[in-house]
C-alpha cells in the first residue's frame, strides 16, 4: 500500500527556546497512511514527538489561518507556512516552505486514490 513519508527541513521555535540559540533548520518527517486513516496526516519532530491531525487542516492552512485546537496552520508570506503544535509539554511553532507541504499533500492525494482503487478491486 502507498504510505507516504517525506522528509523536510523546518525551523522550530518552542516556548523553551533560548534567546541565544541559533535559528537552524531541523529534520522533520511528514507521514500519511491511507489505510490507517485516509483523512489524517502526521508530523514527526526531532525527539520522537509526533502530531496527528486532519489533512484538510493542513490544506486549508496554506491559504488562510485554520485550526482551533492543538494544531493550527497559517500562511506566512508567499513562500512559507507555519504549523503551531500544542501539547502538555508546551508549544512548538514549525515553519515550512509552502512548496514542501504542497508536494506532500499532492503525494497524499495520489496515495489515497491508489488505495481506493485497490480497495475496489
Amino acid at each position: 500500500m502507498p504510505v507516504v513519508e517525506q522528509y523536510a527541513r523546518a525551523h522550530i521555535l518552542t516556548d523553551d527556546t533560548q534567546d541565544d540559540q541559533e535559528d537552524v533548520a531541523v529534520p522533520v518527517v511528514l507521514r500519511y497512511d491511507p489505510l490507517a486513516d485516509p483523512r489524517e496526516v502526521r508530523i514527526g519532530l526531532p525527539g520522537a514527538r509526533e502530531w496527528t491531525f486532519p489533512r484538510s487542516l493542513l490544506e486549508q492552512g496554506l491559504r488562510a489561518p485554520a485550526g482551533t485546537g492543538d494544531v493550527r496552520v497559517w500562511p506566512c508570506g508567499r513562500v512559507q507556512a507555519v504549523v503551531e503544535l500544542h501539547s502538555a509539554h508546551g508549544v512548538s511553532v514549525v515553519q515550512f516552505e509552502t512548496r514542501v507541504l504542497i508536494r506532500f499533500l499532492r503525494r497524499t492525494y495520489r496515495a489515497a486514490a491508489t488505495a481506493a482503487a485497490v480497495a475496489h478491486r
